[in-house]
C-alpha cells in the first residue's frame, strides 16, 4: 500500500461514536467563532431555573456549560435523537426524542449547537414569555470547498443565511437580540482527516463512502502532498432571541 491507502484504511477504522473531534488533533484544524458559544451558554444557564439543550449530539458542549455555570438550572435537560452519539454519563436528564416532547412554557431558556433544523413553532411552544433562545446554527455554504471536491460546482447556497434565520425566528414570535454569521477557515492536513470528517459529519457529502468517492480523495490527497493542507471555510451564525410575552 502506499501513504494513501494506508491514511484511508486508517480513517475507516475511526469509530464513529459521539461528537468528540479530539481525533483531529495534529491532523484538522477549524478556527472558531468569536463569540465563544459554550461561554455564553454557561452564562446565560446561570440565571436559568429550567433549561433544555435541543439535538444535544454528545452532549460534551452543554455538560462543559453546566460545569462553568455560576449558578446550575434546578432542571437542565437534553434531548438527542441519535442515542448512540451521546455520552449519557456526562448529562443527568437525556431524552431520546427527535422533537420536543415537552409541555408548553416548560423552559426559561432552549440552546442548540449545530441543530440539523429549528423547529421555530415548537422552540417558542415550549418557552415560557420571556423566555430565550440560543443557538449556533451552521451557516450557509458551510465547507462549500469540501463539498464540491467530492461533488464538483454546486449551485449557491440558499438556505442558513442570518437574515433568513432571523426571519424564520420571528414569524415564531421571537424579539431577535443578536444574530450575526462568521466564515471561518478548516484546514486538513492530511487525506485521513477528510475522510474520517466526510464519514462523521455526513450532510457535507450525503451519499459519501471512502470507496465512491476514492478517487475524488485521491485528488485531495495530491493537493496536500503538494501545498501542505487543504483549505476549506465553515460558516456559523448565532442567533439569540426573547420569546414575546
Amino acid at each position: 500500500m502506499d501513504d494513501f491507502d494506508a491514511l484511508l484504511d486508517e480513517a475507516a477504522a475511526v469509530p464513529l461514536d459521539g461528537w468528540d473531534f479530539s481525533w483531529f488533533d495534529g491532523r484538522a484544524t477549524e478556527q472558531r467563532p468569536s463569540w465563544g458559544y459554550a461561554n455564553l451558554v454557561a452564562d446565560r444557564l446561570s440565571s436559568a431555573d429550567t433549561a433544555l439543550d435541543v439535538q444535544t449530539g454528545g452532549g460534551e458542549v452543554f455538560a462543559w456549560a453546566l460545569a462553568h455555570a455560576r449558578r446550575r438550572p434546578r432542571l437542565p435537560v437534553a434531548v438527542e435523537q441519535w442515542q448512540p452519539h451521546v455520552a449519557a454519563e456526562k448529562l443527568d436528564h437525556l431524552v431520546a426524542a427527535a422533537g420536543l416532547p415537552f409541555r408548553d412554557a416548560a423552559f426559561d431558556l432552549v440552546v442548540s449547537r449545530h441543530p440539523v433544523g429549528t423547529d421555530w413553532p415548537g422552540t417558542a411552544r415550549v418557552l415560557r414569555p420571556g423566555g430565550r433562545f440560543l443557538s449556533q446554527q451552521i451557516g450557509a455554504g458551510t465547507n462549500r470547498e469540501l463539498s464540491e471536491a467530492m461533488l464538483g460546482p454546486l449551485p449557491p447556497p440558499a438556505r442558513q443565511h442570518p437574515e433568513q434565520i432571523r426571519a424564520a425566528a420571528e414569524a415564531a414570535g421571537f424579539e431577535v437580540l443578536d444574530v450575526r454569521g462568521e466564515r471561518l477557515r478548516v484546514e486538513f492536513l492530511d487525506v485521513a482527516a477528510v475522510a474520517h470528517f466526510l464519514r462523521k459529519v455526513i450532510w457535507t457529502v450525503p451519499d459519501f463512502t471512502i470507496e465512491k468517492y476514492r478517487a475524488r480523495l485521491r485528488a485531495v490527497h495530491d493537493e496536500i502532498i503538494a501545498t501542505g493542507r487543504f483549505v476549506s471555510h465553515s460558516t456559523r451564525v448565532l442567533i439569540e432571541a426573547r420569546k414575546c410575552d
